[in-house]
């Protein structure tokens, strides 16, 4: 059965410095008395273009580690609580929005009551467009980031200004895109080409490579901007792209590749985007059977190769040529715990496993130990 879920998101606006204007209007979303979620690196941003437009703000909030603990989110709704908060405004990449809707969702859960979320985004995973979180439990044997999925935490409203990227650390930030590229991908494994996702994402896959491309080495973003070599309008395309590429996340499953980020990230602190880089590429390659030529509508090469293989060697050229990790070897990443991650996403994960077709748990430790 083809189906189409949305999700109840109010408004999104996007474009350079759109933020103060967007800002001064959030209480027509129920974004009144905002308590701001962001990380300390964010905190001169914050200052600046942040807090001088909201008139009636009641604090920020920064203890926001990494992966989403679960005592952060706690600690998350006590400083909501404290500061009779009525709504959160998160501002920073897929952590800081993954808090904002496991506080809001926390919030319910005690007060009968979901706090509204307006998000800005300063990476491009996109997680200000879906309704799903992930909170890290630390109270077990061992750590293990569990999924969520609560529609009522969808962000009320996006604020998508590429002024907003400028400071992101350059790895962070192009990693991120491979993030929004992976929600693309992993998003065809239970849709057809003629679906809104399939068409949306396909255009937001040749958006993300159309910068990611010509992106220049090691320069940060403020400095290739100084010199010329990006402008704000593709930070801008960015942005766009991360939003065609998981504009339907109700809509879709995602796969191996996420399943893999969840674990290195929330057992064993790989940073998350990351992942994405290391996994996507060899993911599609090794379950080109499940996606079979579904893939085509990624590929400008379309009749004349695998459609997996030619989508995996373009997204590992531009890990390449964006000088990001690609092997969970080049993290310090201890060889000898592949066992444990295999047996994690087998207990966890079986669906996306059987991704891999017959003898899925051989190729999986084989997969695996590709990786590293």
């Amino acid at each position: 059965m083809n189906q189409l879920k949305c999700l109840p998101q109010e408004e999104i606006v996007w474009g350079l410095d759109v933020l103060k204007a967007a800002a001064a209007s959030m209480g027509n979303y129920g974004i009144r008395r905002p308590i701001t979620f962001t990380v300390a690196f964010l905190d001169a941003l914050n200052r600046e273009h942040l807090q001088p437009a909201i008139g009636d703000s009641v604090g920020t909030f920064t203890d926001l580690p990494p992966h989403v603990p679960d005592f952060a989110v706690h600690d998350g709704l006590r400083a909501c609580i404290g500061a009779h908060a009525e709504s959160i405004i998160a501002l920073g990449g897929g952590s800081v929005l993954d808090a904002a809707k496991a506080v809001s969702h926390l919030h319910f859960q005690q007060t009968g009551r979901y706090l509204p979320i307006a998000a800005i985004p300063t990476t491009l995973s996109g997680s200000e467009f879906s309704h799903y979180f992930g909170v890290t439990e630390t109270d077990g044997p061992r750590k293990f980031k569990r999924s969520h999925a609560v529609r009522e935490t969808t962000p009320r409203l996006v604020v998508l200004d590429p002024r907003m990227l400028v400071d992101t650390p350059r790895t962070l930030l192009l990693s991120s895109a491979i993030k929004g590229i992976d929600h693309a991908v992993e998003g065809m494994r239970r849709v057809e080409v003629d679906h809104p996702h399939a068409i949306l994402a396909a255009r937001g896959v040749e958006r993300f490579l159309a910068v990611l491309e010509k992106w220049p080495r090691k320069l940060e973003t403020r400095a290739a901007i100084a010199g010329g070599l990006v402008s704000t309008d593709d930070l801008l395309q960015l942005q766009l792209a991360a939003w065609q590429c998981y504009f339907y996340p109700a809509s879709v499953i995602y796969g191996l590749s996420h399943r893999i980020g969840h674990i290195l990230g929330g057992t064993f602190g790989v940073p998350h985007s990351l992942t994405s880089c290391i996994a996507l590429a060899p993911v599609i390659r090794a379950c080109a059977g499940t996606y079979g030529r579904k893939l085509e509508i990624f590929s400008t090469d379309r009749g004349s190769r695998m459609p997996a293989a030619f989508l995996a060697d373009r997204i590992e050229a531009a890990v390449h040529a964006l000088q990001l990790p690609s092997r969970l070897g080049d993290l310090d990443f201890d060889r000898a715990r592949l066992p444990e991650l295999s047996a994690l996403l087998r207990q966890n994960y079986p669906a996306e496993v059987g991704d891999l077709g017959d003898n899925a748990g051989t190729k999986l430790d084989a997969l695996l130990e590709s990786l590293w």
